[in-house]
């Protein structure tokens, strides 16, 4: 069953006394619950984060960028936090038939939807007491998703996902041409179909880094983007699973510099999108979605209402499991030359 948090019972977004700000001349406390997924974490504010307000999510955000990116920078930034970890600020949903809504953000953007992160946040409330085993709908900047929580098992029915662009090409320097495609699971991405062959083992990672990062700079200089201008910040690549029950294997680069070491809730969205628009997929399937550090999502889809044959639309449902890692109050002195995070 759905379980509905009360909200007036947490100080989810906290007070005048707990708001932090840079401005502040006291110390700062804000209470985090660390969790990972498939070996990529998370850190959900629970406590002590900006109040952002009643508005619609999409002001939230904006909201949070242009007044209160500090705390963003404080809570994932160096010395706290590290490239590869997401944030998210647990917020009151608009929508009342929602559970909870989240903001997700990393050391480098605002991200629109993280199934990885999503996933983490429902372990995150469970391990709090605020919700049971079940179904619970939450509020994102980009719609809402379903949740099911069976303990650390945790499935995601994620937004539509869609193709946007296919079989496009990019020089790379110094790397030579790669092909693929841009599509949307919740955030941007390109998806490599043909590449320069890569060895997409934890040893490699550096290389896999480097390419990847070059891929991004040459897709920025050559004015490659998604329809609304929008910056391809996730650049997916894939190789054969190392394990025979799976499908595929990759590698994620996330906004920034860090690659995802789970197997990428937003980024198979994409990828099962573009293998639906070709007919490699079908509805119900099971996609078995390797990471590069051996975690599994276990994913299919169902057509999304408005899809046509000229754009393929999927609601994607994703399978992973999520484990609570840890719980922390990190501390915000003005004392601390680096007390909002090192930012680069």
């Amino acid at each position: 069953m759905e379980l509905l948090l009360d909200w007036s019972k947490y100080n989810i977004l906290g007070v005048a006394r707990n708001r932090c700000s840079f401005k502040s001349s006291f110390m700062q406390r804000i209470q985090v619950i660390d969790s990972h997924t498939g070996g990529e974490p998370t850190r959900i504010i629970i406590d002590g984060g900006p109040d952002l307000g009643d508005r619609p999510f999409t002001e939230r955000v904006k909201i949070f960028r242009e007044n209160f990116d500090e705390i963003r920078s404080a809570v994932v930034n160096e010395p706290r936090g590290s490239d590869v970890l997401i944030g998210g600020l647990l917020c009151q949903p608009t929508d009342p038939s929602c559970s909870a809504g989240i903001i997700f953000f990393n050391t480098a953007a605002y991200l629109g939807m993280c199934g990885h992160g999503t996933m983490g946040l429902m372990v995150t409330l469970k391990h709090l007491g605020r919700i049971e085993n079940g179904e619970h709908k939450i509020e994102t900047p980009v719609g809402i998703v379903t949740t099911h929580l069976n303990n650390a098992s945790v499935s995601v029915k994620n937004v539509a996902s869609y193709r946007y662009k296919k079989d496009v090409r990019v020089d790379v320097p110094d790397y030579g041409t790669v092909v693929g495609d841009i599509a949307w699971g919740g955030n941007w991405f390109f998806c490599i179909n043909e590449s320069p062959e890569e060895r997409l083992m934890v040893d490699n990672v550096n290389h896999l880094t480097n390419v990847a990062l070059k891929i991004r700079d040459a897709m920025e200089a050559q004015n490659i983007t998604g329809p609304q201008g929008e910056y391809l910040d996730h650049i997916e690549l894939y190789a054969p699973p190392t394990d025979s029950k799976n499908h595929s294997r990759n590698f994620v680069l996330c906004p920034g510099g860090s690659y995802d070491r789970s197997p990428c809730g937003t980024g198979t969205s994409a990828k099962m999108s573009c293998m639906a628009a070709d007919g490699k997929l079908a509805p119900g399937e099971i996609w078995r979605q390797e990471s590069i550090v051996n975690s599994v999502f276990e994913c299919s889809y169902e057509l999304a209402d408005d899809s046509t044959d000229d754009c393929v639309k999927i609601i994607p449902t994703l399978r992973g499991t999520a484990h609570v890692s840890g719980e922390a109050t990190l501390i915000l002195d003005p004392a601390d030359p680096f007390c909002m995070g090192i930012r680069s």
